[in-house]
């Protein structure tokens, strides 16, 4: 069946476009061309992904992906940003977007961003739901901000929590230590990379049944660390 994407965007050529696109590669898609459109498409028939323009014309787009993170169903949320608004990225992404993608953008491009972003919510669908992901006997609780092993309450500093719910909720994808540093610590962090070498290494400590051969939490040699995908497990 095909997968279903609400599309966001109040440009009628920009709508147009994405929606051919899609369309072309065998997406359904839809086109919404407000916020309050949009939720009604919620509503009425969940999609299986949303590319949310961030300019609206009836409410902000940060908003919107703050409500949608607000539901029972985790959809997940592609935002579509110009190319200067880096802070609304980062908001964004803390908000609980999956990804972005910059404008001017050509189709291949944002095919390719909706495919990944759809891989890995199938990856982590069958456990994830809004606020709790269990991967073997890992279990993560964002809104009690509680993480257990094998039913045992882990102790978390604040930014170990929120660098273990970052990684693992976008489990599979390969993050840069600048990037983590961005989406934890904040953009304007004027700290070292090496902290985020320092907390990877507690967090082994204290979730890894092997923390000298990881299970969960990976580095990619050159780039950076990431949570294992399903097949990696």
């Amino acid at each position: 069946m095909a997968e279903q994407i609400l599309v966001v965007e109040d440009e009628k050529a920009i709508a147009a476009f994405v929606q051919t696109a899609l369309e072309r590669e065998g997406f359904v898609a839809w086109v919404a061309r407000d916020g309050t459109a949009a939720f009604k498409q919620i509503r009425t028939n969940p999609p299986d992904l949303i590319l949310l323009d961030l300019r609206l014309p009836d409410m902000d787009g940060l908003d919107v992906c703050r409500r949608v993170r607000e539901g029972e169903t985790y959809i997940p949320i592609v935002m579509l940003t110009a190319r200067s608004d880096d802070a609304d990225k980062i908001v964004g992404l803390e908000l609980g977007a999956d990804d972005y993608v910059t404008k001017p953008f050509n189709a291949r491009e944002l095919v390719a961003r909706v495919r990944a972003v759809l891989r890995l919510s199938r990856q982590s669908g069958a456990t994830q739901h809004r606020d709790r992901l269990q991967v073997g006997e890992l279990t993560i609780d964002r809104a009690g901000r509680t993480v257990t092993v094998a039913d045992r309450k882990v102790e978390l500093t604040p930014k170990e929590f929120d660098l273990l719910a970052m990684l693992a909720w976008e489990r599979g994808r390969v993050f840069g230590r600048e990037m983590l540093l961005e989406r934890v610590w904040g953009y304007d962090y004027a700290g070292e990379s090496r902290t985020v070498d320092v907390h990877v290494q507690r967090l082994r400590r204290k979730i890894e049944p092997e923390p000298a051969r990881p299970r969960y939490l990976l580095t990619v040699r050159g780039v950076g660390y990431k949570f294992a995908a399903e097949e990696e497990l």
